[in-house]
């Protein structure tokens, strides 16, 4: 395995290996391997494309701010795009350059502001109490499936107003789209099409019902263009033509992101945070002694076990170099945040988990424009949740070898398929 130069015009290195179950179930050593024999790597991953895996702290946190580095699909040649999702859900920020994403980003920010997040506390705490007090009778339970997983559905939901009765097919959904089955392939497909008809339906009753939720003042903003009619949300429409608005594409993809960017990576990171205190007694007995755990020990929940393995995926808008490697023009990037974030050359004894980190510039969350727009309510939520089990459960305990846990099969996120637990 090389990054020289070279590496351009050799055939690339098969990644099935580096993607298979032992693999995802612990990545880092394979990672570091990765990073130490070269700062870019030229991967044929398991579906055949073709990436560009950059993998040192330094590299990683140039490109992810790097204008070179677009997230727009249009600037694809070959290699991978990620989701193939429907024209009315594609249109987000996830694959939008400036201005457009300059324009919807001012919407959304609205959505994860200080204000609307210090509301969502007191439901976010009521939600946990409520899930805990579910399982707590059993004195044994699957923390992903029976917590870590309905919380985020609560929170987004609530968030978008969406009614009860569609939480738990809308779950199913969501887990269909991120690991279908593997006798199913298909199952992801129409997972999305039943997402896309619950916004749909959703974003014309509240048309009929406006409510005192993100998706109504979405709405409101895409429909009059005016700032009043969707009171916070900041420069909501520019210009008589309408030229700033949402478009109703926009508008639906919007809350598409939201709600699966909000239930994926916090699902995961509830679930490996609180197995990586269970691995690390030292640190869970530091974590029991705060009410609920800092600010500084969610940082580094959040480098030690991100839930994006890498970053989204970028494309070369023209050759350029990193890390001594030439990667031309069109060519898929990713950003590997797992291995930056414990590269020795930016981390102290980076495999170690220590709550009190003083330095902790992890890239779990990104960095430059396209920084997480959520990530106040990802914080928030891992605090709440994470916390409110160790209060709850002070005998918590794994209820299986670490070895035998299940991960979610995917080399882009890094997830438990469950988390047997005691208490």
């Amino acid at each position: 395995m090389t990054g020289t130069p070279s590496t351009r015009d050799r055939a690339p290195l098969h990644a099935a290996s580096l993607f298979d179950a032992r693999f995802i179930a612990d990545p880092y050593p394979g990672f570091a391997a990765l990073r130490t024999a070269a700062p870019v790597h030229r991967l044929t991953l398991p579906d055949g494309a073709n990436v560009w895996l950059v993998t040192r702290y330094a590299d990683v946190r140039a490109g992810l701010a790097d204008s070179r580095l677009s997230l727009d699909k249009a600037n694809s040649r070959d290699g991978w795009k990620g989701f193939s999702l429907p024209p009315a859900l594609d249109a987000n920020l996830l694959n939008m350059d400036p201005p457009d994403h300059t324009r919807i980003r001012r919407l959304v920010r609205y959505a994860f502001g200080p204000q609307r997040i210090a509301r969502l506390r007191p439901r976010i705490e009521a939600a946990a109490e409520e899930l805990l007090d579910r399982i707590a009778p059993a004195g044994r339970a699957d923390l992903v499936a029976e917590y870590a997983g309905p919380l985020p559905v609560t929170v987004i939901g609530d968030l978008l107003g969406v009614p009860e009765s569609d939480r738990a097919a809308l779950r199913g959904w969501t887990d269909a789209m991120l690991a279908p089955p593997a006798d199913d392939p298909r199952a992801a497909g129409r997972a999305i099409l039943s997402i896309q008809d619950l916004l749909v339906r959703l974003i014309a009753d509240k048309r009929r019902n406006p409510g005192d939720d993100l998706l109504t003042a979405l709405i409101a903003a895409r429909d009059t263009g005016d700032e009043d009619a969707a009171p916070g949300v900041d420069g909501a429409a520019r210009g008589e033509d309408g030229a700033d608005r949402l478009s109703e594409d926009e508008l639906t993809s919007l809350a598409f992101l939201v709600l699966f960017a909000g239930y994926e990576n916090s699902v995961h990171v509830i679930g490996t945070g609180l197995l990586a205190l269970l691995r690390n007694p030292e640190q869970l007995a530091l974590a029991r002694n705060a009410a609920e755990p800092s600010p500084a020990a969610v940082e580094e929940l959040l480098r030690y076990e991100p839930p994006g393995t890498v970053a989204l995926r970028r494309f070369a808008v023209t050759d350029l170099t990193i890390g001594g490697t030439t990667i031309p023009a069109g060519a898929t990037v990713l950003l590997c945040v797992a291995a930056a974030n414990r590269d020795p050359e930016r981390f102290a004894d980076p495999d170690a988990l220590d709550l009190e980190r003083p330095d902790n510039a992890h890239l779990t969350l990104g960095h430059g424009i396209h920084y997480c727009v959520g990530a106040p309510l990802a914080r928030l939520e891992a605090q709440i949740a994470i916390g409110a089990v160790l209060r709850r459960f002070p005998k918590l305990a794994l209820a299986v070898d670490p070895a035998e846990l299940a991960w979610r099969p995917s080399f882009r996120t890094r997830g438990l398929s469950s988390l047997p637990v005691t208490f």
